[in-house]
């Protein structure tokens, strides 16, 4: 990979307190995914952390789905093809949309940190930002997964035995 990546984060819940450390594993995600993917160039990429009730509003705006979800990713590119930052030169991959109140949930259920699910989600997001995409199931699904598995092992994320992902989260 080549160029800088530059993770611009916000915050817009106040329902749970982000724990330190969460901003640069965000960041370490989105850069191990390009570095995986050997993406050539200067990246941007947008993450928001939201409450349930402001993702479950973006779900039903842009997929008809009425319900909250863990996290919603928003590719501004197609085909390898992405919008430049005219000021920075980077393309710009998009933005990722993350509930923090599902993701401590989710931490819970699958036995796992905060930090693992938050990272798990952020390069989950990453590779959609990147054109994959699971919604097919299949070979598809399995080739998006063991992507993500192997950036979050590089990372030291690695999962558990009780981690398991059923097809209502995806």
């Amino acid at each position: 990979m080549t160029g800088k990546v530059k993770v611009i984060i916000s915050n817009e819940q106040n329902e749970i307190r982000i724990p330190a450390g969460v901003r640069l594993l965000v960041r370490r995600c989105c850069t191990a995914v390009l570095v995986q993917e050997e993406f050539d160039g200067a990246a941007e990429i947008s993450v928001t952390f939201v409450d349930d009730e402001a993702i479950r509003k973006l779900n039903r705006e842009y997929r008809h789905i009425d319900r909250s979800t863990d996290v919603l990713s928003f590719p501004l590119g197609e085909n390898g093809v992405y919008d430049i930052n005219n000021d920075t030169g980077a393309k710009m991959l998009g933005d990722i949309v993350i509930s923090l109140q599902h993701a401590v949930d989710q931490a819970e259920r699958y036995g796992h940190s905060l930090q693992r699910e938050i990272g798990f989600l952020t390069v989950h997001s990453m590779l959609h930002l990147l054109g994959y995409d699971h919604v097919n199931g299949g070979i598809e699904s399995v080739r998006m997964r063991e992507k993500e598995e192997t950036v979050l092992t590089k990372l030291g994320l690695k999962r558990n035995s009780s981690y398991y992902m059923d097809d209502d989260n995806i």
